[in-house]
């Protein structure tokens, strides 16, 4: 007898093939059948959506939708997919609908500021929704395109690595690896941009064999680095690197067959992946188990983008076409998101853009959060900069698929007002009484509930490999207060935000709490646990009826999952100590240590650095810390040895720290860890699975570590507080 499990499996592999099938008909190539299509599918949702029903009916309505979104979600395939989101976009747009047409007409100047404030922030979380799905719904999944056997016909390209401020450190694994990149050798060249001007780097770039460009001025920062090293060189493709991302060695064997193939395609860009984690990653102690912030954008947002030809240049890791450059005027420089304008200009022109989902370089991630805020509030002023002086909704050149893909990454950084509208709305009825739907509770619920369950649900089906639920809320609430003003005002003077550089590389040598960044985050958090405490004896006091009753749990649940994300958004600020300045990747390799009297020991690495290896010896080896060795690191039949120095032996594991490595062995090491062509293709989108449920219950255990914090925090400076008037007494 076959199980219910099994039953159920067979019978969704059965309507995900039927979909696919259904999918395939050629008559969706037809005119007349998409035409007909469309206008049947808009009479149907126009009905949907437009209605009226009684309570019962639409409760009805509501739990037949989730129903069926849940028995979809089990069943593999695109149709199923894009049935779910035009479920949820049917209940997001009937419950708007329905908020606008029902529930407006305040009474009192507080019901009119929380109410319309808060339909404001319904309306673009709605509008970021539908753009989300118009780019997201269909990937292209592009796949490299091979390059002409004949390797005479590949074309010559640039290597350009800029930088500022950045020590040699950073920048010398980068360079070292463009250095091998896996091209003929008369068409590529390598050169470091220094705006820096430093002669350490001029003479690292003549012993390495790098070209060394600079400039006598640092006009438009970066932008401006690569326009003026484009006058100096000559190649047909420029490859660009931030100069901490170390590109593998088959980078341009992957990208280039793409720009043979399509004579059109102006930019093709590559995943940024980060081999340390950021301070989300670390503070939280996720990395690796949760996708971090980026990994969104490049694992679902620009391969949706891919398909209506709308990739964002991201200004690394990438590949661009010289004449289409030169053809746009170079890289844009009237935004300090300089790239994103790029890739725009360049689609205006009538020039293609690409995306490949194949990760071929790595870099250092932000360091610390104040780092981080600053980063991404750069991006946000350059996104305001960009619709004010370029909006893509305006001007000739963009296909309407394109103008929705760049508008959704503008609108993006909007988020802060939004965010913390709905981190305060709940909190004007359980302080002030005051009434932002005017409508029962029962009601909106009724048409709510759907509303968040079904987007949630489709989000988690469409991003659950490179997003896990609830995280964007936690990202948000941490930058909202930040990101907020600067969009704002480069909206308004959108001439006056300046370029700064994101600083990589350093460490934290003791761990803390940032209370200034934090404070933000305090107050929204002490605000709504008063509102909890407010909700509370309301309920145990209040002598009004069952709606009213009703009104307050409905916003006490919300003010709880606003202390949920605020009190983890506390956590976030607690910035654990960090003192690797070379992070490790985690990788098993075969190698083999030598040691001094000739005997050698087969083993495994375990993880690499720039300046190190994690070893894991047989069972029963001993290798005493001090001693010197050599590791052999071995990559099909080459072998490459190394010296290096014992630092940590415990059981089975061996650290080894390499010494005096001369410049021909860092370019074998590189060649052997960081270079190689599958370091970071193979765990790319590998995590586990989003579990909207295990979501919640993760961030409700992080909020409680960052309530924790805070307490300790608290007690800690109260404490000092107290000790501090004492001493001072003391001494006089």
């Amino acid at each position: 007898m076959k199980s219910s499990t099994t039953e159920t499996s067979a019978a969704a592999g059965r309507v995900s093939r039927w979909g696919n099938r259904l999918l395939s008909w050629k008559v969706w190539g037809m005119q007349w059948a998409r035409i007909l299509a469309t206008v049947l599918a808009t009479v149907l949702f126009v009905l949907a959506v437009a209605v009226e029903m009684d309570l019962g009916q639409q409760f009805l309505f509501a739990l037949a939708c989730v129903v069926m979104t849940l028995l979809l979600h089990r069943v593999a395939g695109r149709l199923a997919t894009l049935v779910m989101v035009m479920l949820s976009i049917t209940t997001s747009v009937r419950y708007m609908y329905w908020r606008i047409t029902d529930t407006l007409g305040f009474h009192g100047v507080l019901d009119n500021i929380f109410g319309y404030a808060l339909l404001f922030a319904e309306i673009y979380a709605l509008s970021m929704m539908l753009l989300s799905y118009f780019q997201s719904a269909w990937p292209l999944h592009r796949k490299p395109a091979p390059l002409p056997a004949d390797t005479t016909r590949w074309p010559s390209v640039d290597i350009f690595i800029p930088t500022y401020n950045e020590p040699l450190d950073v920048v010398r694994q980068s360079v070292l690896t463009a250095l091998q990149m896996d091209w003929p050798a008369d068409r590529v060249k390598v050169y470091v941009l220094d705006d820096g001007r430093r002669q350490e780097f001029r003479e690292f770039c003549e012993k390495a064999g790098a070209g060394y460009l600079t400039r006598p001025d640092n006009k438009h920062a970066k932008a401006g680095n690569i326009n003026a090293a484009l006058t100096k060189t000559d190649g047909e493709f420029v490859a660009i690197f931030d100069c901490d991302h170390i590109p593998v060695r088959s980078f341009l064997q992957i990208c280039m067959g793409w720009f043979v193939k399509d004579k059109k395609l102006a930019m093709l860009q590559t995943p940024h992946v980060f081999f340390s984690p950021d301070p989300f990653e670390r503070n939280l102690d996720t990395f690796r188990n949760v996708p971090n912030e980026g990994e969104l954008f490049y694992g679902v947002v620009q391969d949706g983008n891919d398909l209506w030809n709308a990739t964002f240049f991201c200004g690394s890791c990438a590949v661009i076409r010289r004449t289409a450059l030169a053809e746009v005027g170079g890289v844009a420089t009237e935004s300090v998101t300089e790239d994103a304008l790029t890739a725009l200009k360049m689609n205006r022109a009538g020039y293609n853009t690409a995306y490949l989902a194949v990760p071929q370089a790595a870099g250092l991630a932000t360091e610390n959060l104040s780092r981080h805020i600053g980063q991404r509030t750069r991006w946000a002023r350059g996104m305001a900069q960009i619709i004010r002086v370029n909006n893509p909704l305006l001007g000739k050149g963009l296909k309407l698929g394109q103008r929705m893909c760049y508008l959704s990454a503008m609108l993006h950084f909007f988020f802060g007002l939004p965010r913390v509208i709905f981190l305060t709305t709940p909190l004007a009825y359980l302080f002030f009484h005051a009434n932002v739907f005017q409508a029962s509770a029962i009601m909106v619920a009724a048409y709510a509930l759907p509303h968040i369950v079904l987007s949630n649900l489709t989000g988690s089906r469409i991003q659950g490999k490179f997003r896990h639920s609830f995280w964007n809320e936690v990202y948000e609430s941490v930058l909202a207060w930040y990101i907020m003003k600067p969009a704002m005002m480069a909206l308004i003077r959108p001439k006056a935000p300046q370029f700064n550089v994101t600083a990589k590389g350093g460490i934290i040598s003791e761990s803390y709490f940032d209370w200034t960044l934090a404070r933000p985050y305090v107050v929204l958090l002490a605000l709504n646990l008063l509102g909890v405490i407010a909700g509370v004896v309301s309920l145990v006091l209040d002598t009004g009826g069952v709606d009213q009753r009703f009104t307050i749990v409905l916003n006490l649940a919300w003010t709880v999952y606003n202390v949920i994300m605020t009190s983890a958004s506390v956590a976030v600020a607690g910035e654990v100590r960090q003192l690797r300045n070379a992070p490790r990747v985690a990788v098993t390799l075969p190698a083999m240590v030598t040691l001094p009297d000739g005997r050698t020991v087969a083993c495994d690495t375990s993880d690499f650095s720039q300046g190190g290896l994690g070893l894991v010896l047989p069972a029963g080896v001993i290798v005493p810390t001090g001693m010197h060795v050599s590791v052999s690191v071995f990559r099909n039949e080459d072998e490459a040895v190394f010296p290096a120095l014992v630092t940590f032996s415990q059981g089975s594991r061996l650290g080894v720290s390499f010494r005096e490595l001369t410049l021909e062995q860092e370019k074998e090491l590189v060649q052997m860890t960081f270079g190689r062509a599958d370091t970071w293709a193979l765990t790319w989108g590998s995590m586990a699975p989003d579990s909207p449920l295990a979501a919640l219950s993760q961030i409700s255990q992080i909020g409680m570590r960052g309530f924790s914090l805070l307490l300790r925090q608290l007690r800690d400076r109260t404490l000092a507080g107290l000790r501090r008037p004492a001493s001072v007494f003391t001494k006089q």
